[in-house]
């Protein structure tokens, strides 16, 4: 694996670089990218494509990569920016795409604005909450999560998140009325550290999860889009998101192996079923299933 950096005026970006350019097998450079995740999390997928020439990048402000631009926050239109600058650093042409999560937000701004960049982008489980029929009680269950970080720190935050992303259906009056998720119980820590700048739990990101994709410049684009869920993230949060982002776009979700994290192995907790979901991916990708 070959790593770089990439100077711009806003940040300098570490991506890396998994094979040969020019490509081995004549297709284009197959992309995965995340967020809040940086590069580390694609490494168990990553490594079972070893016939693909495989980028990733950390975003700004996120793994190695540093900002410059005296902000903090995260938006999907900066970040569509800089995925377009490392392709175009990359200099292999359009590449194809797995973005995760917040990434999938990323991956439809960069479709959006830069349509020629990506061939085919598979978007697995976006969060784009306020696309759901509940979502004024999605954001409400968001900031309640980011004012339980604010007041009693990363552990209580992550249980409350948790506890969020994995409830059933709409967010109703029965959701709202339970008690306070114990960190203990996730096996969590119940120390305040005292930070509050994880871009996860606070309102670091809330421009990613409120971003409304823009159907008429998705539709234009020669990209083909797939929307992807994972099987057992059905009925939760990211499920129903997956589920509203592909009716916008006129399509169907497709569906994958495992949960929100299915293409990691155990070393980011609840292991997923990084071989089924390779498999899945490069059949998707091949246009065979």
């Amino acid at each position: 694996m070959e790593t770089h950096t990439l100077e711009t005026a806003g940040a300098d970006l570490v991506y890396y670089v998994r094979g040969p350019l020019p490509t081995a097998d004549g297709r284009p450079p197959l992309m995965m990218i995340g967020l809040p995740m940086d590069a580390g999390g694609f490494a168990a997928l990553a490594t079972r494509f070893p016939e693909r020439t495989v980028v990733t990048y950390d975003p700004r402000g996120l793994g190695r990569s540093t900002r410059k631009d005296g902000r903090v926050d995260h938006t999907p239109q900066t970040h569509a920016d800089d995925v377009h600058a490392v392709i175009e650093a990359v200099g292999a042409g359009p590449v194809e795409m797995f973005a995760s999560s917040g990434g999938a937000v990323t991956g439809l701004a960069v479709v959006a604005r830069y349509a020629s960049d990506v061939t085919t982008l598979v978007a697995h489980e976006p969060p784009l909450i306020t696309l759901t029929p509940d979502g004024p009680a999605a954001v409400r269950a968001r900031a309640a999560v980011g004012e339980i970080y604010g007041k009693r720190g990363w552990g209580a935050g992550m249980a409350a998140f948790v506890a969020m992303t994995s409830w059933e259906g709409e967010f109703t009056d029965a959701y709202f009325a339970q008690p306070e998720a114990d960190p203990a119980a996730f096996g969590l820590p119940t120390q305040d550290d005292g930070s509050r700048d994880d871009p996860l739990l606070s309102d670091r990101s809330w421009a990613v999860s409120n971003y409304r994709p823009d159907a008429e410049a998705l539709a234009a684009a020669s990209t083909r889009i797939v929307i992807a869920l994972g099987e057992e993230s059905e009925g939760v949060q990211t499920g129903r998101t997956s589920v509203a982002t592909a009716e916008l776009l006129g399509q169907q979700v497709t569906v994958f192996p495992s949960h929100h994290a299915g293409f990691c192995d155990g070393e980011f907790g609840y292991p997923g079923k990084p071989d089924e979901f390779a498999h899945r991916l490069r059949q998707v990708l091949d246009g065979t299933s």
